[in-house]
């Protein structure tokens, strides 16, 4: 008997791998001793940069996400708990 074929969509790998960008700042963060949440809805807002340290290169690894992308992922993820 056959396994079903599993279905995977490119948005599905991108909301993914935006997740676990997030994860890996939000630890830097943390680590550091800020407030996750607040640093990374400061950047999420305003685009500054300096809202995420750059521990653990965190800074850059964040920018490789665009801003629209991560909240849309946010919302589709938001939406569908």
């Amino acid at each position: 008997m056959s396994e079903p074929t599993a279905i995977f969509s490119i948005r599905d790998e991108r909301d993914q791998e935006i997740r676990a960008i997030m994860q890996e700042v939000y630890d830097a963060l943390k680590e550091k001793g800020y407030n996750p949440i607040n640093q990374i809805v400061g950047y999420i807002l305003s685009e500054d940069p300096t809202y995420i340290t750059t521990y653990k290169n965190a800074r850059s690894i964040i920018r490789k996400v665009d801003r629209d992308d991560l909240l849309q992922a946010m919302v589709r993820n938001f939406i569908t708990l």
